[in-house]
């Protein structure tokens, strides 16, 4: 893969040593920026990615496109050997096994320092790196259920349920890349590299956000409010002649100007929904009030209305329908990107935009060991030493 140096993180390395979702989804963050990273594999396939999917299916090929991959088996001292010597040379390292396992297998921040004093050295935990559950081992759900997120989704009585998207995973790849970030910047201060970690637990109660200060200052314990916004009233789902959609009429500007687009002035006045507070209290029976005028009319029609009066309003999607507005397609989320094994594919691009593009998807992922020889002549291997560590079961 050619360097474009043209790339907001180009001049960075990174050695990936991450599995499953959280931190890939951090490697990711920083490839698709542009740094440079080799993807450390066990050799003869068995990587460990777990819920990055079979190599050409679509899941592996969304968490590890614009990256190298390189077999090395860190169980080996030889192996662990040529890591350090990787490591002496690079940037950031990543990784998401618990605690204790790298410090066994002496790749740990402490080991890794001594020869790489520079080193931005990234962890994802399931819990944290101390504390009485930092061995446990820990997945999205577990996080989910532990930081409260489970309580407060779904409809009011029906059981706490997880939220439809591997979140505790994707938010902790998130932020430890916004930490290794920040630490990056620090280095061109110090001159010095930092550990930097985080675990689905931390940012699963950082996702909790509003709902968890209204614990920590007001000592309210946020129930489930199903579609309907827990504290901004009306928001929620509505029914209209031909389907459902989303209507955010909270606040008192946006609550008039809502009346007054659905032809129903009394409202402002009427004592149940005059105020803010009024509206919290009353909010099933704003709810059974405003229900019988949003069904007058077709989704569209709501869509189009209310958003000229200056009320957010949008549809309710499959992803399917996503993907097809023209919205989306404007946005140019959906990235092609070739695969010498699987042809043309369009996978998921990045968020962020700079300047006027969005940055191009680089390569697939890699096939596995793609890029071994590649790698290890880089820092000096020769063919027959290389060969002679994959006979050895090394790579």
């Amino acid at each position: 893969m050619a360097k474009n140096t043209a790339l907001p993180l180009a001049r960075f390395n990174v050695l990936d040593l991450t599995r499953a979702r959280a931190g890939p989804t951090c490697v990711r963050q920083l490839v698709d920026w542009g740094a440079h990273a080799i993807k450390i594999e066990m050799p003869g396939g068995r990587t460990g990615d777990g819920m990055g999917g079979a190599r050409h299916g679509f899941d592996f090929q969304n968490l590890h496109r614009n990256k190298r991959s390189m077999t090395l088996n860190l169980q080996d001292p030889e192996g662990v050997k040529i890591f350090k010597e990787l490591a002496r040379e690079t940037d950031i390292v990543v990784e998401n096994y618990r605690p204790g396992v790298k410090k066994r297998l002496g790749i740990d921040y402490e080991s890794l320092r001594q020869i790489n004093p520079r080193l931005i050295y990234g962890s994802i935990s399931g819990f944290g790196q101390s504390g009485p559950y930092r061995d446990r081992p820990g997945v999205d759900q577990i996080a989910q259920g532990m930081g409260g997120l489970m309580s407060i989704t779904g409809i009011p009585g029906q059981g706490p349920v997880r939220v439809g998207i591997p979140i505790a995973d994707l938010c902790s790849g998130i932020l430890l890349a916004q930490g290794i970030l920040v630490a990056l910047l620090e280095r061109e201060i110090t001159g010095e590299g930092k550990w930097v970690h985080t675990s689905l637990l931390e940012a699963m109660l950082s996702m909790l956000d509003f709902q968890a200060s209204r614990w920590l200052m007001s000592g309210e314990v946020a129930p489930q409010a199903g579609n309907n916004h827990p504290t901004g009233i009306p928001t929620g789902v509505f029914e209209t002649k031909d389907g459902h959609i989303n209507i955010a009429a909270a606040g008192d500007d946006i609550y008039s100007r809502f009346c007054r687009a659905i032809e129903r002035p009394d409202l402002l006045t009427d004592p149940r929904f005059a105020t803010a507070k009024a509206r919290s209290t009353n909010r099933d029976v704003i709810m059974e009030v405003l229900m019988p005028v949003t069904r007058q009319k077709p989704s569209a029609e709501w869509i189009a209305l209310l958003n000229e009066a200056g009320v957010p309003c949008g549809p309710i999607y499959k992803i399917n329908e996503s993907f097809a507005d023209p919205q989306v397609q404007h946005l140019a989320m959906a990235q092609p990107v070739h695969s010498p094994a699987l042809g043309d594919l369009t996978i998921l691009g990045h968020p962020v935009s700079f300047g006027a593009s969005r940055l191009p998807i680089r390569s697939n992922a890699p096939e596995l060991g793609q890029h071994n020889e590649e790698i290890l002549t880089s820092i000096g291997y020769t063919k027959d030493q290389i060969a002679d560590l994959a006979k050895r079961g090394v790579i």
